[in-house]
């Protein structure tokens, strides 16, 4: 009997399945799954190279079907100005996870950016404050882009302050998000006073030194914290963290490679010092904000279940839908 077939998607194939309106629920299912024990915890390996680096993420979820995601990327912040190549580049192998059969191949950009953006909406869900007004963006990439995209979904901001080392990159960004959005952006040139003004905010950057201060956050803000993939980066003062409650994705990759690995570091914090993980929250909307003068930091370092949960769906729309190249790959 010849074994199925294999689907191979590429950027534009997953970014036609992948919505972040869907993506938002399934992260967020993904990340209670976890909470509850009813999902392995994820996987992660890393690997420096001389002008950036590659990790490796994987993990298990039963989402109907039990499938098995492996995700090999590289991360190269310089790439756009040296090569005019994406930052992230990769791949994302779906796997049965009963048989092990190769289900599908999928290019690695948009689940990446489309489940990272998910996972800061579910944590501005449950952790920001109900009716935040302000919103400032620091980084405005891709990245950035689906942030404010993925926010508006859990949030109605009235202003969002946009702020990047590259001038002409936050201009892009408010052009082109204030008239698909229909809301008001201004580029900013002092990111801290915008801070200050500000309910939520998002950090992307490619940082490898804290930026955030405590000076610059005013009470009762969120902020998701979503630059630190790998333990050089970094872009949370480390006191910050000690000082208020942090939400980490996951305590043992955050340790690890996250804002929570430098303050570890610096010995002001220990795991035991994380308030808790999103699922935790998800379960428990309670151990969540508890007042309104709060300063919460989601520590945001992307999990394995997120690029199952993204996968999952790419995978079963492009099945129904007959979308992608078919390969035997073991026939």
């Amino acid at each position: 009997m010849k074994p199925p077939d294999t689907i191979l998607l590429d950027r534009h194939q997953v970014a036609s399945l992948l919505t972040i309106q869907e993506c938002i629920p399934a992260v967020e299912h993904a990340f209670k799954l976890r909470a509850s024990g009813a999902a392995h915890p994820p996987q992660i390996l890393g690997v420096h190279a001389p002008h950036g680096g590659f990790h490796i993420k994987a993990g298990i979820l039963a989402l109907g079907h039990s499938y098995f995601v492996a995700k090999a990327n590289a991360n190269f912040p310089d790439n756009k100005k040296k090569y005019d190549l994406p930052t992230i580049q990769g791949v994302v192998m779906v796997s049965d996870a009963e048989n092990g059969r190769l289900l599908a191949l999928l290019d690695s950009i948009e689940i990446t950016i489309i489940r990272t953006g998910a996972a800061t909406a579910v944590a501005a869900k449950y952790l920001s404050r109900k009716n935040s007004k302000v919103v400032t963006i620091v980084g405005c990439g891709n990245q950035g882009r689906i942030s404010l995209r993925a926010l508006l979904n859990v949030r109605s901001p009235e202003k969002v302050f946009a702020f990047d080392i590259d001038a002409d990159v936050a201009k892009s960004f408010a052009n082109e998000l204030s008239k698909e959005l229909h809301i008001q952006i201004e580029v900013v040139n002092d990111f801290r006073s915008a801070m200050r003004q500000s309910d939520i905010c998002i950090t992307c950057t490619p940082a490898k030194k804290f930026f955030v201060t405590e000076g610059d956050i005013r009470r009762g803000t969120f902020i998701a914290a979503v630059g630190s993939d790998n333990e050089e980066k970094q872009e949370i003062d480390p006191f910050v963290l000690s000082k208020h409650k942090v939400i980490a994705d996951s305590i043992e990759q955050c340790a690890t490679i996250g804002e929570l690995h430098h303050a570890i570091q610096n010995k002001l914090m220990t795991r035991e010092n994380v308030h808790a993980e999103l699922g935790d929250i998800i379960l428990d909307p309670g151990k969540g904000r508890k007042d309104e003068n709060e300063i919460i930091i989601f520590d945001s370092t992307g999990t394995a279940l997120q690029d199952v949960a993204a996968a999952a769906i790419v995978y079963e729309k492009a099945l129904e839908q007959n979308i992608g190249q078919r390969v035997n790959f073991s026939g």
